[in-house]
């Protein structure tokens, strides 16, 4: 009878056993599981209390993530491997049945009403990462079959912990993957620097769920390292002092291009600004290099509320996000870059209309001057000594004189711009030209379309002139599509029997231009009716294809674009 009984009581933990499983089965949540672990701990071993304590691998404290019938005040409770029975558990990785708790120094109160306690380890994968805990207001309330039943809920328990932990990093990494491809495209949408800065640090912090995050670069000495962008961080923080490269924790992750992960800045002694952190409510950093092409340029740091423990998988996708926000910011700067360079472009076609205004100018004034000053020695103005009007004829020669020589020196420095003539690539230099705009071209949803003719002929050209010639057309064509178009450049030889040529052709979608617009498009330059701009792109066009001995042909109807043509003679 008594191995019968034996054998049912055997049966009966074995259903309860079963029974628990399957619910504690039930959830993937790593949270909800931990709880459903405690209560169904706490029912099938009718106790008072329960509380699963897991290791803290970055403290390597024991915490208390789950707990049925303690006070609140227990989750605050961290005890050292060794410390109270939990922590003896945990250290020897064996169970521990205390009859009388007020007999056993090693016991640690958490409820007066304790009486009796039953802890088990939680292995995973051959290791302790934790203790479950039983506790009864009853002396001697826990059996040896109570112990071997807790240490089947514990296996099973612990294979729950496992899952969740493997199916919650799965999940956080999915996440992490879908949002680092969706913020992907977000950076790289931007082209101004500060911009592209600001789109970083906001969709870092949203990627890592951060309290905080911040961009710094490094200055053009290399020597310091300052903040350019954050999101999250109070007027502390934007106004701390910059940091030097050589003497600074963040200075660390440029220096060595590794990451960097900090607990706690509140108490680290390699962080510079405690005191910030503290006042910010900063607690755990994260830091990786921003790196380009295998140069260093910067650091991009995410800070949280609380002490946080970052897996290595969000390390590899903080470090993989840092990599494609460096490749937005160097494209950012290039745009930057490429700006400047048409800015300055746009300048030397000013300088370059200067030049043409002051030989025109010159040669306008020259004509008339020459008249006056002929008239003048032909009046032979002799008048007698003591008339006043002698001197005035006197001066008069003189300004003429002076006059003339004002525009002679004009003369002199209008010549500059006579062409270098060398043999050039046309196709050649409409590509590198194009590049220049293309991202202009872009905002404006202006496409651009090349139809280069292959083995085009050289031509004897200015390379410089030609290019300023054709930029103006280009950014002719542009202004003429204010909505966005398609702007087409084609290159193609004519072999005559006398002559031969190159046709260079600019046909854009555009507003067009009326019969007047193109009759007096390549006019003087001090005659244009251009209502904005310099008004002088067009006439600066005419007057460089003029001096390399070719021709400008214009085709247009109002409202249906504009093309128009150079010719350029192959000798």
């Amino acid at each position: 009878m008594d191995e019968l009984a034996e054998l049912k009581a055997r049966y009966e933990r074995l259903r309860l056993l079963y029974e628990v499983g399957n619910v504690i089965h039930s959830t993937l949540e790593p949270q909800a599981a931990l709880a459903l672990i405690a209560r169904e701990a706490t029912r099938l071993m009718t106790a008072s209390s329960c509380s699963v304590v897991l290791l803290n691998p970055t403290n390597g404290f024991l915490e208390i993530h789950a707990s049925e019938g303690l006070p609140e005040t227990a989750a605050q409770l961290r005890l050292r491997v060794g410390e109270g029975i939990t922590g003896w558990v945990a250290s020897k990785g064996k169970p521990a049945r205390v009859g009388d708790v007020k007999s056993d120094p090693r016991y640690i109160m958490l409820r007066p009403e304790v009486r009796s306690e039953l802890a088990v380890p939680l292995e995973v994968e051959g290791e302790v990462r934790g203790v479950l805990n039983v506790d009864s207001d009853r002396t001697e309330a826990f059996t040896p079959d109570d112990q071997e039943l807790l240490q089947g809920l514990a296996e099973q328990a612990a294979r729950v912990i496992q899952n969740t932990w493997m199916f919650e990093q799965l999940r956080l990494k999915a996440r992490l993957l879908e949002s680092l491809a969706s913020v992907s495209r977000t950076i790289n949408s931007t082209l101004n620097l500060d911009e592209a800065l600001q789109t970083v640090t906001r969709v870092a912090c949203d990627l890592m769920q951060a309290k905080m995050c911040s961009l710094m670069l490094l200055d053009d000495s290399r020597e310091w390292l300052d903040l350019r962008a954050c999101f999250g961080a109070g007027d502390d923080y934007i106004n701390k002092p910059r940091l030097r490269v050589n003497e600074s924790l963040l200075g660390s992750v440029v220096r060595r291009k590794k990451s960097i992960h900090v607990e706690n800045v509140q108490t680290s002694a390699g962080y510079q600004n405690v005191e910030v952190a503290r006042r910010e409510g900063l607690f755990s950093l994260l830091s990786v290099p921003l790196l380009f092409r295998g140069e260093c340029i910067g650091a991009l740091n995410v800070y949280t509320s609380s002490p946080y423990l970052y897996s290595n998988e969000e390390i590899r996708i903080l470090t993989a996000f840092a990599e494609l926000s460096a490749i937005a910011i160097e494209k950012a700067r290039l745009y930057e870059r490429v700006v400047d360079v048409e800015e300055q472009l746009r300048q030397n076609e000013k300088l370059s209309a200067l030049g043409l205004l002051a030989a025109e100018v010159a040669h306008e004034i020259r004509n008339p001057l020459t008249v006056m000053k002929m008239l003048y020695h032909s009046l032979d103005l002799n008048f007698p000594e003591g008339d006043p009007r002698s001197e005035d004829a006197r001066l008069m020669g003189q300004k003429i004189e002076h006059l003339n020589k004002i525009v002679e020196r004009i003369l002199d420095f209008a010549r500059t711009t006579e062409p270098v003539l060398k043999p050039v690539n046309l196709n050649s230099l409409i590509v590198e030209l194009t590049l220049l705009v293309r991202h202009k071209f872009a905002n404006q949803n202006i496409e651009l379309v090349h139809q280069l003719e292959d083995e085009l002929p050289s031509v004897m050209a200015d390379a410089t002139h030609l290019e300023q010639a054709f930029l103006n057309l280009i950014l002719n064509a542009s202004e003429a599509m204010p909505a966005g178009g398609r702007l087409t450049i084609s290159t193609r030889f004519e072999s005559g029997a006398t002559t031969s040529r190159v046709e260079i052709a600019f046909a854009d979608t555009g507003e067009g231009m009326t019969d007047e617009q193109q009759r007096r498009a390549f006019s003087s330059v001090l005659s244009t009716t251009k209502a904005r701009g310099t008004g002088l792109g067009l006439a600066i066009v005419g007057r460089i294809v003029e001096t390399h001995r070719g021709s400008v042909e214009i085709s247009s109807q109002r409202g249906h674009g504009a093309t128009i043509r150079i010719l350029l003679p192959v000798e």
